[in-house]
């Protein structure tokens, strides 16, 4: 998995690009990504299936914060992001979150 960061000059944004693998989705028709952004809404943000079966989405995120989140595989399977800046407790489970620092 992956993410990537893009801050922009004119506006305090971070356009934060999450990426699921082909292999991570494991044959998943639908990714979500959820966290504190939107509301852990489950359906709020999809990521679009790629050509080569990975899945991508760009949310902009408010700079100099901190935003935990997880991916959602066919509305079931939770998965973290390998590459997150941290992970913190869920306070929910025993999993954790991962979090992007913008």
């Amino acid at each position: 998995m992956a993410i990537t960061k893009q801050f922009l000059k004119s506006k305090p944004l971070c356009k934060v690009t999450f990426e699921v693998p082909a292999e991570t989705a494991n044959g998943g028709k639908v990714v979500n990504v959820v966290g504190d952004f939107n509301n852990w809404d489950i359906t709020a943000t999809s990521l679009k299936k790629q050509k080569d079966g990975s899945f991508k989405a760009i949310v902009e995120l408010g700079t100099n914060q901190e935003y935990q989140f997880r991916y959602v595989i066919d509305n079931q399977i939770w998965a973290n992001e390998n590459q997150a800046d941290k992970f913190v407790p869920s306070g929910v489970s025993a999993d954790e979150n991962s979090v992007v620092i913008c």
